[in-house]
């Protein structure tokens, strides 16, 4: 018998909800892939450089775990993630929904 926990992880191993997430990724990766862009000196062979005060930056945002870094770049962080929850929330509660309409058709 299929409980909510089964359930819940089915929903969240499916690959629907996995196409999901992933084009989210590649949302995220494509924006921040543009302002790197953005940031960067284009060479003429069409190279990039990245200025040495972002390097300094980001290398140290690298190198910082999350409970340490400041609170701005928490919420940074915390903004990137947003972005996935509404694709997780809607496929757990599709799914779930259509399983409590099935069980009250039964009843």
């Amino acid at each position: 018998m299929d409980g909510p926990l089964t359930q819940t992880l089915s929903v969240l191993r499916s690959e629907k909800l996995l196409d999901q997430l992933a084009s989210i990724e590649h949302e995220r990766w494509s924006h921040w892939q543009r302002y790197l862009h953005d940031q960067c000196v284009r060479g003429e062979d069409g190279s990039l450089t990245i200025p040495a005060e972002l390097v300094r930056r980001w290398s140290s945002q690298l190198e910082t775990p999350y409970i340490k870094l400041s609170e701005e770049e928490k919420a940074s962080d915390r903004d990137q993630v947003q972005r996935y929850l509404p694709a997780i929330e809607g496929e757990l509660e599709r799914v779930l929904w259509s399983e409590e309409e099935s069980q009250g058709a039964v009843d």
